[in-house]
């Protein structure tokens, strides 16, 4: 249980998996709330083509200024281009997704290891996480937990109550922004580790899954968190046991991806359990209203 985790590229891995849960998180809970799962999916492709230009113009090193340049201009745009109502939310997010992660494709196309670059691009490099990108990525973890703590109380008066949101003097399109900059901000930390597809399951998965247990905002962000630690552990350790010792290739990234999943699966009946025990309660109290009421 602890002897794969000796292994400095293990250890760097399971940091940086620990990392993005204290961020992915309660990011989750907004993503679950706002309903901006699609947006979410549409940040993790559009930032692509800013992944491979930072690729092709300095490596490696270069994937973390290509995806948070692309990462806040997606962010911008989604933003300005929904804001108001001039566009809708799901058109102005399907021809930003499209158009830019086509770009992508068709500038790493143009190498003649495309099909290993791209597939490193769209699955991630958890095993091979460096100590840099490790304290790019702690960087980013504070700069997004200060600022969520800052705006936290604007930004869920927003989620549940826009109206009164702007009423009460808050400006809700820079409530977006801010938003929106935040998921482009977790997507940056988290798309070298585990690729532009995999990266949307930390953002939805974990809130949803939360979600079957609580129905407090709080509770669902440190359940999320811990959902995602586990995963990782998980799933790295399933990864190593797989290719160690029954020579099966199994990559480290889908396995945390499908132990969320297998998680959001195994909380579905206690939901469902919830759910019946609420309307056995409500039931009996709705009958003693109406025989006082009859009386």
């Amino acid at each position: 249980m602890i002897e794969p985790f000796t292994a400095p590229f293990m250890a760097r891995a399971l940091t940086e998996l620990a990392l993005l849960a204290l961020i992915c998180g309660p990011i989750s809970v907004f993503v679950f709330a706002r309903r901006l799962s699609f947006v979410s999916d549409a940040l993790t492709h559009t930032i692509f083509p800013g992944v491979v230009i930072g690729f092709l113009a300095g490596g490696l090193e270069g994937l973390f200024a290509g995806a948070l340049v692309a990462g806040i201009v997606t962010a911008v745009v989604l933003t300005l281009l929904t804001r108001g109502g001039r566009v809708s939310d799901d058109a102005a997010t399907a021809v930003v997704l499209t158009a830019m992660f086509s770009i992508g494709v068709a500038m790493v196309s143009r190498r003649s290891s495309y099909t290993s670059d791209l597939t490193s691009f769209l699955f991630g490099r958890l095993l091979t996480v460096s100590p840099r990108q490790i304290a790019e990525t702690a960087a980013l973890v504070v700069i997004v937990l200060i600022a969520l703590v800052a705006g936290a109380r604007a930004l869920l008066f927003r989620t549940f109550d826009p109206g009164g949101a702007a009423a009460a003097g808050f400006r809700v399109g820079w409530l977006d922004l801010w938003l929106n900059i935040l998921v482009a901000l977790v997507v940056v930390a988290a798309v070298r580790a585990v690729g532009t597809i995999l990266v949307v399951a930390l953002l939805i998965v974990p809130a949803a899954a939360a979600r079957m247990v609580t129905d407090r905002l709080v509770v669902m962000a440190a359940v999320g968190t811990v959902l995602i630690l586990g995963a990782g552990y998980g799933g790295l350790l399933l990864s190593w046991t797989a290719s160690i010792h029954y020579g099966v290739s199994l990559t480290s990234a889908s396995s945390v991806v499908l132990l969320l999943v297998a998680a959001y699966c195994l909380l579905i009946p206690v939901r469902l359990i919830r759910d019946r025990r609420r309307r056995t309660v409500t039931v009996p109290r709705q009958r003693s209203s109406v025989h006082e009421l009859v009386g």
